[in-house]
């Protein structure tokens, strides 16, 4: 199935936070700065950055996640039932879900709806996927909990995100990407989760199975934003055929055969984003290396049904040390020229 709506320039949602809107964030949590104030420092950082996205040739653009602390925020901001326990899970901040869960405003549908306003080039919703929050939050011993299981937790969450996902296309959205770094377990033999893989694919697949999704829509997933030396076929076939979305996002940056290998798994009637830059690293790979790489996916892959994009978010947790602002949008040029060389006018 060829994308022929051709989100070829691709990214995965966040982007670097301005210093001074790290530090209204800070003012805030001291009580120095009010919700509005606060607002108003988020819109203009996000004005700004819809900007220079625009500069560039990008597929779509996004908000940066400006608005969130890290990418599962889209969630936990819009729904009641959350508790923040102090505690880290997978470096991120651990949240567990001890009350009924109920949404209090559209988790990104307005915010979308706001970066659309500001450029012809469609606006990207990412939102984490609700097995991987399942996974995270679920605690049997939170006081009030009334999760029996993690698999239960799931399902309530993905018709939360599924509520959200069919908001998001009726105002237009045609592209949304889920994240589930969680997956990387069963691709990778690293260990088991509270889900089962069945359960992890029974939910998400659960939020994303829209009846008469319109055909200009795309719904992608990011399983995993790294590699490993050994991967598990069988695991990465039934992720990628079982759960119905149209794109696997996938980590390219290193030239491994595994990387190939998950590249294999992807079916022939689904879309692959390749993450052909770690936007981490120091330097940026050569040009010729990387275009070796595409000519290797081609090999397996039709390039019609391919896109690139850096292998993961600039910035997924705000303020965390990453490549700088300057740093990110040389990646993000550096994407962009692999992209005219693979596509040329195609784009």
């Amino acid at each position: 199935m060829a994308d022929t709506f051709k989100f070829r320039i691709d990214h995965h949602g966040s982007l670097v936070r301005p210093p001074e809107l790290l530090a209204a964030r800070r003012q805030r949590a001291e009580n120095g700065m009010t919700a509005d104030e606060l607002r108003a420092v988020e819109d203009k950082a996000i004005a700004e950055t819809v900007r220079a996205q625009r500069r560039l040739s990008l597929s779509v653009v996004t908000d940066g996640e400006f608005r969130r602390e890290d990418f599962r925020g889209v969630v936990f901001d819009a729904v009641h039932g959350f508790r923040r326990t102090g505690g880290e899970v997978d470096g991120l901040a651990r949240w567990v879900a001890a009350e009924e869960l109920k949404p209090h405003r559209a988790l990104a549908a307005d915010d979308v709806a706001a970066v659309a306003a500001q450029t012809r080039i469609p606006a990207k919703a990412t939102l984490p996927s609700p097995a991987y929050l399942a996974a995270q939050c679920f605690d049997p011993g939170a006081a009030g909990t009334p999760w029996r299981t993690a698999r239960e937790l799931g399902e309530a969450l993905a018709r939360i995100i599924h509520d959200e996902i069919t908001l998001l296309i009726a105002r237009g959205v045609r592209y949304i990407q889920l994240d589930n770094p969680g997956y990387a377990g069963w691709l990778f033999g690293a260990g088991a989760s509270t889900l089962t893989l069945a359960d992890a694919i029974a939910v998400d697949s659960l939020a994303v199975r829209l009846d008469g999704k319109p055909d200009d829509v795309r719904i992608g997933l990011c399983p995993t934003r790294h590699i490993a030396a050994t991967v598990d076929l069988a695991a990465a076939e039934r992720i990628f055929a079982e759960v119905p979305v149209d794109r696997w996002m996938l980590p390219y940056s290193t030239g491994a055969e595994a990387e190939l290998r998950l590249l294999r798994a992807v079916p022939a009637d689904r879309d692959a984003c390749l993450g052909i830059v770690d936007p981490a690293a120091a330097e940026l790979t050569d040009v010729s290396v990387i275009m070796d790489r595409m000519d290797a996916a081609a090999a397996v892959k039709d390039i019609e049904d391919v896109a690139v994009s850096p292998s993961a978010g600039f910035a997924e947790v705000a303020g965390r040390a990453g490549p700088g602002s300057e740093g990110q949008w040389r990646t993000m040029v550096h994407v962009e020229t692999i992209a005219w060389m693979c596509w040329g006018n195609e784009l």
